[in-house]
């Protein structure tokens, strides 16, 4: 099946990615888009993010056939509640939310007659709000869509295809997997960078100009990655912290095993550790998630 009326909810950058996406990519395909921020709303006009930038939510799914919701999953169930009125009883719900069994929950609550097929795309940047959209930010990146047990299959398929056209690679699997595989590659690394530049910023004997003026790659990698929207990560952490926690358990006790070689002195257990997890970056490498230029290879853009 095909999409013709695609609401997006939420017009930062992944709602506005998603519509520029869509008029290049699906350019028979019409969307309608709403932003709780009036601010965000103009600015989505004058970018042209959707086909047209609606005042409400109840609005913008008007004869949708697809909703998208890019909002914080800290109100997820809310803004669905706000569009539960005036939604076609044949419109598939999805979002791009990066804790899945935490949205699916709340979208499945607010909407229960309505077919709701989680998705995230893992693709993004450090920048957030209309200005940090781009049509070409899920190209080449993975888009993970977590149907429940029974589904539409004609609705999962063109919600995959749907991804497919905007240049994703689709992966499916269950929302419990997805959480605890987000928990270890997206989650607990925001979380370091989190704490590591807070702890930069709170030494008493080096200065925030020194730690601004003298900052080496590593630390300047950790402060992009913390640069990132803290509504839409303190919701993450708070609706995936169940697999947060477990993972954040397991990186304690690598860490303490890391600091007793440094201790003792155990030279080969620090080269083995970081021989074995130098291979890794060569992995995601070869898989094209990321290439060996100095930059990382973000340029202006890179996925998350």
């Amino acid at each position: 099946m095909t999409f013709a009326n695609i609401a997006i909810i939420g017009l930062g950058l992944q709602g506005g990615s998603i519509g520029l996406a869509v008029r290049e990519f699906l350019p028979e395909s019409r969307t309608r888009g709403y932003d709780l921020s009036a601010q965000h709303r103009a600015r989505a006009a004058e970018r042209r993010l959707v086909d047209e930038v609606c005042t409400t939510a109840a609005e913008a799914v008007r004869d949708a056939d697809l909703v998208i919701f890019c909002v914080p999953p800290g109100v997820m169930g809310i803004a669905a509640e706000q569009v539960r009125a005036g939604l076609p009883a044949n419109a598939l719900v999805s979002d791009v939310g990066s804790s899945k069994q935490a949205v699916a929950k709340a979208l499945g609550d607010a909407l229960p007659e309505h077919v709701v097929i989680p998705a995230h795309p893992v693709a993004g940047t450090e920048n957030s709000g209309p200005d940090a959209g781009f049509a070409h930010l899920f190209r080449n990146r993975w888009c993970i869509v977590t149907p429940p047990a029974k589904v539409d299959m004609v609705k999962l398929s063109g919600l995959v295809s749907f991804w497919e056209a905007l240049g994703a690679n689709v992966e499916i699997m269950t929302a419990e997997h997805h959480d605890l595989v987000l928990a270890v590659t997206s989650h607990l690394p925001h979380l370091i960078a989190y704490t590591i530049v807070g702890t930069a910023s709170d030494l008493e004997d080096v200065t925030q100009s020194e730690v601004i003026k003298y900052s080496a790659g590593g630390f300047r990698d950790f402060t992009r990655i913390a640069a990132s929207d803290p509504t839409m990560w303190r919701d993450v952490f708070l609706s995936n912290k169940e697999a947060v926690l477990t993972m954040l358990q397991r990186f304690t006790e690598d860490l303490t095993a890391l600091q007793r070689a440094i201790r003792i002195g155990d030279g080969d257990q620090l080269f083995d550790h970081f021989a074995r997890t130098r291979a890794i970056r060569r992995s995601i490498i070869e898989e094209g998630q990321d290439d060996a230029r100095p930059d990382f290879g973000r340029g202006d853009h890179e996925g998350r």
